[in-house]
């Protein structure tokens, strides 16, 4: 009988988000929030150890728990293993918010074939990848959040490559929502519009930002922080939302 109550009284074990791209942007402030949320949070990075660890020690310190892991997102084994290493750590995935990704920019005549190969396999194959690992891992009751842009939108030059890359990552979300019927599964995208990461703003000058921030109503660029407040929507409460593209720009498009 003690033990019974003792097992009864028990907190429940913390639901579990696989954040890609969780070192920097979008990602970190992501991890973060679904951090705040309750959740145990596995930071993926690919290149910089640093950063992903400043994250999982922000998360710690705030009293949450995170680890790290790398992984090359568009290669099989090691998408594979970064799942496998979320469910040994923390014994299964209930959220997976895919943001990792890279934006390479040019008119489309003036793209070498490597640039597009390198973000298709980035962008294409790389969602291609956790989709498919989401898809046989996730638990019940959980999420699969990508993300698409606001530039598949507004058919801006210099954005063909790009924007045919998270295209494609839309149709595989609205058709993956469709396959995953009957589990309690939700597959969204988010949309981000001009969000203010160090990568968006680095090569920009202050006068190029203040036009880009005024094509929004509220006249200022998306900050991170706004596009999580996003990712824990579709990742805890939005349970009747399922395979949509939402668009996260302040009105921009």
């Amino acid at each position: 009988m003690t033990t019974n109550a003792v097992t009864a009284n028990a907190p429940a074990a913390p639901r579990v988000a696989v954040v890609t791209g969780g070192s920097g942007g979008i990602g970190r402030a992501s991890a973060l929030r679904l951090a705040a949320d309750g959740m145990a949070v596995v930071v993926h990075y690919s290149g910089n150890k640093g950063r992903a660890e400043e994250t999982v020690g922000a998360i710690t310190n705030a009293g949450g728990i995170a680890i790290s892991v790398c992984a090359d997102i568009a290669d099989e084994a090691a998408v594979e293993r970064l799942f496998r290493r979320a469910e040994r750590a923390f014994g299964g995935v209930d959220v997976v918010a895919h943001t990792a990704g890279i934006q390479l920019r040019g008119p489309l005549a003036e793209t070498s074939l490597a640039d597009f190969d390198l973000q298709h396999r980035t962008n294409v194959r790389g969602t291609f990848l956790v989709c498919r690992q989401a898809a046989l891992r996730l638990r019940r009751g959980g999420a699969l959040i990508t993300f698409s842009t606001t530039v598949t939108r507004l058919q801006q030059p210099n954005y063909a490559s790009y924007a045919a890359s998270k295209g494609a990552i839309e149709a595989m979300t609205l058709i993956l929502a469709r396959e995953l019927q009957g589990r309690d599964i939700t597959v969204n995208a988010i949309a981000p519009g001009a969000t203010a990461t160090p990568l968006f703003l680095q090569d920009k000058s202050p006068e190029q930002l203040d036009e880009i921030a005024r094509m929004s109503p509220l006249h200022r660029l998306g900050e991170p922080e706004d596009i999580a407040e996003s990712v824990a929507f579709l990742a805890g409460p939005a349970r009747w939302v399922n395979g949509q593209v939402l668009f996260v720009n302040g009105g921009m498009a």
